[in-house]
């Protein structure tokens, strides 16, 4: 599932209750972590491990492909790096060369390090930092595919046809050594001014097909929307995003492309573990609807939610919210492990494909087994005992860790809102109604400026319905918002108090 990245850049202080907002805010990410249990350090008996890990390079047989040309892209600043590419032409069609950080090579089965990630499951990410799967030690080390650094990995080699889909996929040990490690802006910026060499050239290619053939078999790629919250020179808190670049939907379908082998080799082996998603609650898809209408998103008579979602830009705040509510249509999500007998559910229908995750084992406890099973089946030997024995369980690991993720980002997500409506309280708002109770006198209100919703109370909520609300309360500490719906003839209007939003 897409996370909602939220970044907090402040000012000087803009004082509020006797106490900077910033400093509130940053308080109240610290206690939300206490709240739910978000480890601030590795123990030390885990640091000595991967320092002992880090001391020497892993042994065993591993093929050498130090002299492919691998690049990495990422965001700028990123140094835990799972994935390099490296794409060329053959037979009419294309190769792609995909490295994963082979993670298992530094983690024991069973060991300090090991144990430790299956009480982290995953990577989460706050507006001031993170709280990393494995010590950095290895994640921004030497586990890390940093650039002329030589690195051990699970080398993907997947051919595909002219029209880039897949005809034959091999996954085995090696080392690699990414010639550079790549940003976003830097990426697209070559791509756009002619001077890409020919893997991004292919990659842009490689990626436009990938996105036919996705939109071909109705599948939904949701990008994640990268919002800062900042604090301007007048002391008013504004919320701009970040625009997705093209070359990073065509990274991610590499990403995609390799997940759907992936779950192809493992139920094709009869051992491994999917990741299954139902189609959408029709009720899911119509609060969408109502939140693209609050938000000022057109959604033309007919459009499925993968039409609308196609066409939003996460530059736009507005975009950039309902990119954040689609994730409600993949309520349901799962992971489904299996040896011998196949599940009777493996597909999932965002993707419209099975899927499994494997690209990300630096932040992602799954993707190692992934990982380890399909090197297993492509070598035609038996999945490691440590893999078989783990899979029973990792489901249940991986629905707490995906839970507990969705739990740290929605708090974040609520404190930074706070932050944003923090000294408005009495001010007037523009939105709508996109959800309410039974009772219809509690429900949620989605603003069209700034884009951020909250609870409202009141009496017969229209649902659906355009409305005026008065903001009653904006808590930093308790992570709070609350509505209560406005006079239309109120003197204070959204449309003279609502700052101006960063349009980039």
């Amino acid at each position: 599932m897409p996370r909602r990245h939220v970044q907090l850049h402040a000012r000087p202080p803009q004082e509020a209750q006797g106490e900077a907002v910033d400093v509130l805010v940053r308080r109240g990410l610290d206690d939300l972590r206490v709240e739910l249990g978000v480890p601030d350090a590795f123990p030390p008996h885990v640091i000595a491990e991967a320092e002992a890990a880090a001391a020497g390079m892993p042994t065993g047989e591993r093929a050498d492909a130090t002299d492919i040309p691998f690049v990495t892209i990422d965001p700028e600043g990123s140094k835990d790096l799972d994935q390099a590419v490296h794409i060329e032409r053959r037979d009419g069609g294309f190769r792609v060369r995909y490295a994963i950080a082979d993670v298992a090579a530094w983690v024991a089965p069973g060991g300090a390090i090991d144990d430790e990630a299956r009480e982290r499951v995953e990577t989460l990410y706050a507006p001031d930092g993170r709280t990393p799967l494995h010590p950095p030690l290895l994640s921004e080390g030497v586990a890390s595919l940093l650039p002329d650094q030589v690195t051990p990995a699970l080398l993907w080699t997947i051919d595909l046809d002219a029209d880039g889909a897949p005809v034959d996929v091999d996954v085995r040990r090696a080392s690699v050594q990414s010639r550079a490690q790549l940003t976003y802006t830097g990426a697209q910026a070559a791509l756009d001014d002619g001077t890409a060499d020919e893997t991004l050239q292919l990659l842009r290619e490689v990626g436009i097909l990938r996105e036919a053939a996705e939109e071909a078999r109705g599948g939904i790629t949701l990008p994640t929307p990268e919002q800062v919250v900042e604090q301007g020179a007048d002391g008013v808190w504004t919320l701009g995003s970040r625009a997705t670049l093209p070359v990073e939907e065509w990274n991610a379908q590499i990403s995609l492309l390799t997940g759907m082998c992936a779950a192809r080799l493992m139920l094709d082996g009869g051992i491994g573990i999917v990741r299954t998603l139902p189609d959408a609650d029709p009720r899911d898809v119509e609060r969408l609807r109502l939140s693209a209408h609050a938000l000022g998103v057109p959604w033309p008579e007919g459009a499925t939610p993968g039409d609308v979602i196609r066409r939003l830009d996460a530059a736009d705040p507005a975009h950039a919210a309902l990119l954040t509510d689609a994730t409600s249509l993949l309520r349901g999500a799962a992971y489904v492990a299996f040896d011998g007998e196949l599940p009777t559910f493996t597909m999932h229908a965002a993707i419209a494909a099975p899927y499994a995750h494997t690209t990300a084992p630096l932040r992602r406890l799954v993707d190692r087994f992934v990982g380890e099973t399909c090197l297993a089946l492509c070598a035609d030997r038996p999945v490691p005992d440590w893999v078989r024995d783990a899979l029973p369980e990792l489901p249940g690991l991986m629905a707490s860790g995906d839970k507990h993720a969705a739990e740290f980002e929605r708090g974040c997500l609520d404190l930074v809102e706070a932050a944003l409506l923090t000294g408005r309280e009495g001010e007037v708002f523009d939105g709508a109604i996109v959800d309410v109770r039974t009772d219809r006198d509690t429900g949620v209100v989605q603003l069209r400026d700034p884009a951020v919703r909250g609870r409202i109370e009141g009496v017969s909520l229209p649902l659906g319905e355009d409305v005026r609300v008065r903001l009653t309360q904006a808590s930093v500490a308790q992570r709070k918002v609350l509505f209560e719906l406005a006079q239309a003839d109120s003197a204070s209007t959204a449309s003279s108090t609502a700052p101006n939003l960063d349009r980039r």
